[in-house]
């Protein structure tokens, strides 16, 4: 059941997660954005296995390796830390945190309605009714951003993205860390660092412009929203359950425009007031959706 605990660590999860956008936001602006997130993803991982490692966990995956956790591995650690966040990071430079936050905030609409659609996964009046709502207000903010000059490219790879963390969330759900949660999390961020290596020698120049405002980003980047969110996260799915845990994703496009605007000085509109509240409130209406079904 949902305890002060639990909401707590929801809300600390939800604060993690939306504040990515804004700092990786100021990474970009003074770093190659694949360099950047390949590094990023070499030295989390390596930590994460220390730290596995450490606690005792073993290199050995629940299947052998070619058994559903080590699919998982792979899948997300593509996915998810090579094109989902590879094409975010790309995408910042030319947009908005606060927009890219709101569109990555999608992701789980977009597993509803792939589910749904693709799936046959019950969903009720409510769900529909907030996946419609959902979709409606992001849909709202990013026309209002672009209408008001911001780049369609950058807009359509964040699409791309969530899309992409959608269907890794559908290929692989069920395949869960385990006993050796920290160890499958490191795994996944060199397979995304190997991915993003590659894209980053074919594609971008390595010049970085130093400054300390990108060296606490960075940092901020491995610890928070790297380590700390992914481990915080697992712990939330123990304790109440992934269907629960999913509810507070209706709070990332509160927190995602009030960090930009808070850190950044990004502009808030009455049009992304309005985008948000209905985006915020089709998400919640998903996953009370979902958890009436799981009950």
């Amino acid at each position: 059941m949902m305890d002060l605990r639990a909401l707590a660590m929801g809300l600390a999860f939800s604060v993690m997660w939306s504040s990515a956008f804004s700092t990786a936001r100021v990474i970009v602006a003074d770093a190659p954005p694949l360099w950047a997130l390949t590094l990023r993803f070499a030295l989390s991982g390596l930590l994460a296995i220390v730290a596995a490692r450490l606690l005792g966990q073993s290199w050995h995956l629940a299947g052998g390796w070619r058994g559903p956790q080590a699919r998982a591995v792979v899948i997300f650690g593509l996915c998810q830390n090579a094109l989902y966040l590879g094409l975010n990071f790309v995408a910042l430079q030319s947009i908005e945190a606060s927009l890219a936050s709101v569109i990555a905030s999608s992701m789980p609409l977009i597993v509803a309605a792939l589910g749904f659609l693709l799936f046959r996964e019950k969903m009720g009046p409510l769900g529909i009714a907030g996946l419609a709502a959902g979709l409606a207000g992001v849909a709202l903010i990013m026309g209002s951003r672009i209408s008001g000059g911001t780049e369609t490219f950058g807009v359509v790879l964040c699409v791309i993205a969530a899309t992409a963390l959608a269907v890794a969330t559908l290929t692989v759900r069920g395949a869960s860390g385990g006993s050796n949660l920290l160890m499958v999390v490191g795994l996944q961020m060199l397979v995304g660092a190997a991915a993003l290596a590659l894209a980053a020698l074919l594609t971008e120049p390595l010049i970085v412009r130093w400054s300390w405002p990108l060296i606490a980003a960075f940092t901020y980047q491995i610890f928070v929203p790297g380590l700390a969110a992914t481990v915080l996260w697992f712990a939330l799915v123990r304790r109440v359950g992934a269907v629960r845990a999913s509810t507070f994703h209706f709070l990332n496009p509160f927190f995602g425009v009030g960090i930009a605007a808070v850190l950044l000085g990004e502009r808030i509109g009455p049009l992304d007031v309005v985008g948000v509240v209905v985006a915020a409130t089709g998400i919640l209406a998903v996953h009370l959706s979902r958890l009436h079904t799981a009950e």
